[in-house]
């Protein structure tokens, strides 16, 4: 995917029908013939394949988003001969669906209007009068400049004589006040410092009505532009842009901090967060869910599966802080050994007994056939009978899967903290075997690799909590393990020392190795595991 140019990025061209269907079957295994090879022909670099599992997007700009609206805002205006801002105000109120809008409008106009909080067709859009303060206003607020369609001195019509305002009480000439369609007149007084609370203070923008107790007249937005000062006008059309992609469900604001763009994406409907985790990336180069707003990467996990876990660790708040302690103890000599290094390969300084952080287990079963560390015994909740043992065995399961998640989280940090010593171990490297910057990357790239997996496997590990046990579950956990031991043994190489021009090149190649591996393994896990939801091979204890 190339960001160069004015073409909208991250947009792939194999576009596809908006979801799939509950009944579908997917052949995920069908190919297409090759076409014939013509030695002749150019070669040609074709774009990687989208998964049947992908979703497709576009990255949007606040303009572009506001042109969005003014297009859709013009088309109604046409359509409905009413003026622009009626136009923005019925579209708002039923929820920018313009075939809804046309339907309730041709079948009852008033009636459409009137629910929308605007004046009867039958009736003036408003009665308003001229903004210069009067001098007896008590206030020494200045108005923006400038005449307004909506704020004309209408003479023939204008009372004369002393206003008295229904909310401060203070008397006003009437081209100090002002009244909409639905004649609650107010003073300009009021009236800025009642839509100046509701802007600043509230944060509301479409929906601020009549100052009136009971009236569900919209203040349109001429009148907050001619009546509010310049910030708050401005707060009030973000408010806008907002509301209209909040609005929408094909639209999503990238929720890392200080980025502006949105996200439009079509083909993650509600209905088919059962079947597709929308992973999708910003211009800004990070990752999120479109499907429940989440600010990075969860797959292999369902949204759904997301907000139970969540929620589960906050309930068990105590038990998270315990289990995330930095600290545990050699269980062969006890001794307090702290962790500081993304590798779960730990080595007791006091008496060499080499173990596993996770499991605590000795180390040299780990790269065998007997390695069983992602694995929860389920053995150990059979024989309870009564309900304490019953919830005893229901926590200690609990337990091993946060304790594994948790692990990985708090590894992938400390690998994120590995790229300082790895671009010190770079720069060694390119000193003593007088290899260049571009050679000495791989370093870099497998630490890239190692937290991307540790990262996937955090979540699997979510995952494998919700899923019922069958033969599934065995092969998913089989792929984790896999993934897993993989990680570690990259982890454990990226930690060794150089001594020697020979060592360098041994460790390049087997870094080089291990890192390929690992994406290799990470594939495999995440493709088949996505696959699953579209095949409906898993089966989770919870409702998705």
């Amino acid at each position: 995917m190339s960001s160069d140019g004015d073409n909208d990025d991250f947009l792939y061209e194999d576009e596809y029908d908006d979801g799939f269907d509950q009944d579908e079957e997917i052949d995920i295994d069908s190919t297409s013939e090759p076409d014939v090879y013509d030695a002749m022909s150019p070669a040609i670099e074709e774009a990687p394949q989208k998964k049947p599992y992908d979703v497709s997007w576009k990255v949007k700009t606040l303009q572009e988003i506001i042109d969005m609206q003014n297009k859709e805002i013009s088309k109604v205006q046409a359509l409905l001969e009413v003026p622009s801002s009626s136009a923005a105000i019925l579209l708002r109120h039923y929820v920018w669906n313009s075939e809804k809008l046309q339907e309730q409008f041709w079948n009852d106009p008033s009636q459409a209007l009137e629910e929308a909080g605007l004046s009867p067709s039958s009736s003036p859009t408003a009665r308003t009068t001229a903004l210069p303060p009067s001098p007896t206003k008590r206030s020494n607020r200045s108005l923006r400049p400038g005449p307004s369609s909506l704020l004309k001195r209408t003479r023939s019509t204008q009372p004369t004589g002393p206003f008295e305002c229904p909310i401060c009480c203070m008397e006003y000439d009437y081209s100090s006040t002002y009244s909409m369609g639905c004649d609650h007149r107010f003073c300009k007084d009021c009236w800025i410092e009642y839509l100046s609370g509701k802007i600043k203070g509230e944060g509301e923008s479409a929906k601020i009505q009549c100052m009136e107790s009971g009236c569900k007249r919209i203040v349109r937005e001429e009148v907050i532009d001619d009546l509010v000062t310049k910030d708050i006008s401005k707060r009030y059309h973000n408010l806008l842009n907002a509301a209209f992609v909040a609005d929408s469900p094909t639209l999503r604001w990238c929720p890392h901090p200080n980025c502006e763009y949105i996200i439009e994406c079509s083909q993650a409907p509600t209905r088919m967060l059962n079947q597709l985790v929308p992973t999708v990336e910003c211009k800004c180069g990070n990752d999120l869910c479109f499907g429940c707003g989440y600010a990075a990467s969860h797959r292999p996990v369902l949204c759904r599966i997301v907000r139970l876990w969540e929620k589960k660790c906050a309930d068990d708040s105590e038990t998270a802080n315990w289990l995330q302690a930095n600290t545990k103890e050699c269980s062969k000599c006890q001794s307090t050994i702290e962790k500081n290094g993304g590798c779960n390969h730990m080595t007791c300084k006091k008496c060499k007994y080499e173990f596993c952080w996770v499991c605590m287990g000795p180390w040299s079963e780990h790269g065998t056939s007997w390695y069983q560390c992602n694995r929860y015994d389920e053995k150990s909740g059979i024989d309870a009978r009564d309900t304490q043992a019953k919830s005893r065995a229901s926590l200690e399961r609990y337990l091993h899967y946060f304790n594994r998640w948790a692990n990985h989280e708090h590894s992938a940090k400390l690998d994120a903290e590995f790229y300082q010593k790895t671009e010190k171990k770079m720069e060694q490297m390119q000193n003593s075997g007088n290899l260049s910057w571009i050679e000495v990357q791989f370093a870099k790239q497998a630490v890239d690799a190692v937290i991307k997996a540790r990262i996937t496997l955090k979540w699997s590990y979510c995952m494998a909590f919700y899923l019922k046990r069958n033969n599934m579950t065995e092969l998913f956990e089989d792929n984790q393990r896999d993934l897993e031991r993989a990680v570690e043994n990259l982890g454990y190489l990226l930690e060794q020392n150089i001594s020697d021009t020979d060592s360098i090149a041994k460790l390049r190649q087997d870094i080089t190795n291990q890192a390929a591996y690992v994406q290799k393994r990470h594939d495999i896990l995440m493709d088949d595991t996505l696959r699953g939801y579209l095949e409906r091979r898993w089966e989770f204890t919870v409702d998705t």
